[in-house]
């Protein structure tokens, strides 16, 4: 699988093949996505010539926006500070008096021109209502007609335009000067010349353009890093590579045949591929949920939720066995969750069950081929001393005691892999010292439970049984009963051990609980998984598992007869 890509099997968890070194910060750039076409430039580059592109777009239009607010600003403050001469001037008294007086010139030029020399207008002009100019900047000016707009003005209303007089363009401010007895007298008008307003601008415009540098460098520098960091974290990978390594990665992700599942560090699951879907029953995709909302076992919410190493561990849901290799990355020295991978055990450990039955039957032959080989032998010592009688009495009766409990069992049970089942299972115990009865009352005949599942019940609670019989005191017992009553197959096994404890009850079909010794079983899955099994199966079939509390352990089964089970 390694060979396919880097881009999500670097976060497999290593230690699921007996390293605990993997870590996502191990990918590299697998070789078939490194190479490059002509002109195919990195994700990192081109998003730097984007940035570039729109920083440069932004700062000129934000250039041109401060141009043109500056000059409209400085356009204003013309406009402004000219009104306010003209209705000071008009306000004046001098003025007043000047404009009715005998020689308007005399009077009003030199004093007309100081406040425009104070002010810095470029230009104030005073004239009578027939436009005569009484004063102006250009004495030659004088007594010639005014050239602009003056009939708001006549009309008593102080008003602001752009026009092109004797001094060029200008903004100009015109208002009336009136007597006391409200009639217009005269007019004043003050102006500032567009190029008078272009030098005001001009001392404007190195402050635009420094803040436009300023902010084009800071943006330049801000596009640098970022596209180097995205450089760094995308492996200079162009757009067409990255979206290659996303295709092999749902094209794995969708075909490998092992669970991936990926919980980030507040326990959320992030990916999950088919395969753990349908390992873990999720219907809906999980994407984004909590591990806690996914319905799973709560050993293996534990597990996912406690985002530890863990190597081939064996945890059991309703319908399956799953292998669960954990492992959590830490990319850089930080939390990033856990990486899960799921494998399917449910058949394999089935045939395991199988194949400890098969080999505890052939146990039991062997025990039985010895204690016939011993047998034999007493008989003929017992011939070759001329004890014929005594020996024949001594080979019915061995015969005899031997065939009860076949015949019993052949009887009494109809499915032939249960009775080999307790067949095997009653030798085992009578060479480790358990009798093993199967109760009288016992009849089961074709059942449609599918073999494999009756050896996983009905082995595993016998092992048990004679497990917590060599625990207890003699005589050391088991008692296996079975008959269909009606529609339903009920199945009890009682044993003469200790018993299970009130308190233990709700752990008791937990993978894990045990009473023995925590050491490895033969299968190397560990102890306290055999009831976990029964309780998977049993649910399989819709049926029903008790355990009564106290000295003397009794379970009891209950399946529903011809009801297939639900797929695994």
């Amino acid at each position: 699988m390694t060979a396919v890509t880097h881009s999500f099997i670097a976060y497999t968890p290593v230690a699921a093949r007996g390293s605990a070194r993997g870590t996502l910060a191990d990918v590299r750039v697998p070789a078939f996505l490194s190479h490059r076409r002509r002109g195919d430039a990195s994700l990192a580059r081109r998003l730097l010539l984007l940035q570039a592109l729109v920083v440069v777009v932004v700062v000129l239009t934000m250039t041109a926006v401060a141009y043109l607010e500056a000059r409209q600003a400085v356009r204003q403050a013309a406009a402004e500070e000219t009104t306010a001469i003209v209705a000071s001037l008009a306000d004046s008294p001098l003025v007043r008096s000047a404009v009715t007086g005998p020689d308007p010139t005399a009077v009003l030029q030199p004093y007309v021109e100081e406040v425009r020399a104070d002010t810095g207008t470029s230009f104030i002009t005073v004239l009578a209502p027939d436009r005569t100019r009484f004063t102006h900047p250009d004495p030659t000016q004088i007594g010639k007609p005014f050239i602009g707009t003056i009939g708001p003005a006549l009309e008593g209303e102080t008003f602001t335009e752009t026009y092109t007089g004797t001094l060029g363009p200008s903004v100009r401010a015109t208002g009336p000067v009136v007597d006391d007895d409200g009639d217009v007298v005269a007019v004043v008008s003050a102006g500032v010349t567009v190029e008078a307003i272009g030098e005001d601008l001009a001392a404007a415009v190195p402050g635009i353009l420094g803040t436009a540098a300023a902010t084009l460098a800071v943006g330049a520098l801000g596009s640098a890093a970022l596209s180097r960091r995205l450089r760094r974290q995308t492996h200079g990978l162009s757009p067409a590579q990255l979206a290659r390594m996303v295709d092999y990665h749902h094209a794995v992700l969708h075909a490998v045949r092992e669970g991936l599942l990926l919980v980030d560090d507040e326990q959320r699951v992030q990916l999950v591929n088919d395969e753990a879907r349908r390992l873990l029953g999720l219907t809906d995709d999980p994407t984004g949920r909590h591990v806690g909302e996914l319905g799973l076992p709560p050993q293996l919410t534990a597990a996912l939720g406690q985002q530890r190493t863990a190597v081939d561990e064996v945890h059991v849901t309703g319908t399956r066995v799953l292998v669960v290799n954990q492992a959590p990355p830490r990319p850089e020295g930080r939390s990033a969750g856990a990486v899960v991978t799921l494998r399917d055990h449910t058949e394999l450990q089935a045939l395991t069950g199988e194949l400890d039955s098969v080999r505890s039957f052939a146990e039991s032959l062997r025990a039985q081929a010895h204690e016939a080989a011993n047998r034999l032998h007493t008989t003929v010592s017992l011939v070759e001393l001329g004890r014929t009688q005594e020996a024949i009495d001594f080979a019915t009766a061995q015969l005899a005691s031997a065939q009860q409990l076949t015949d019993r069992v052949v009887d009494a049970v109809g499915d032939p892999v249960l009775a080999a089942l307790l067949l095997g299972k009653a030798a085992t115990a009578h060479e480790r010292g358990v009798l093993l009865e199967v109760d009288p009352g016992t009849a089961v005949g074709e059942t449609g439970i599918p073999g494999g599942d009756l050896v996983t019940i009905v082995g595993n609670l016998l092992d048990n049984a004679i497990d917590a019989a060599l625990a207890g005191d003699p005589p050391r017992e088991v008692q296996f009963a079975a008959e269909v009553d009606g529609e339903r197959l009920e199945i009890r096994v009682e044993d003469t051990g200790p018993g299970v404890r009130e308190e233990d009850l709700p752990r008791v079909f937990e993978r894990g609980w045990s009473t023995k010794e925590t050491t490895a079983a033969p299968t190397g899955l560990g102890r306290g998984l055999g009831l976990a099994l029964v309780a998977q199966a049993v649910a399989r079939h819709g049926g029903t598992l008790t355990v009564r509390p106290g000295p003397g352990a009794l379970f009891t089964v209950t399946l529903p007869v011809g009801v297939p089970a639900v797929p695994r």
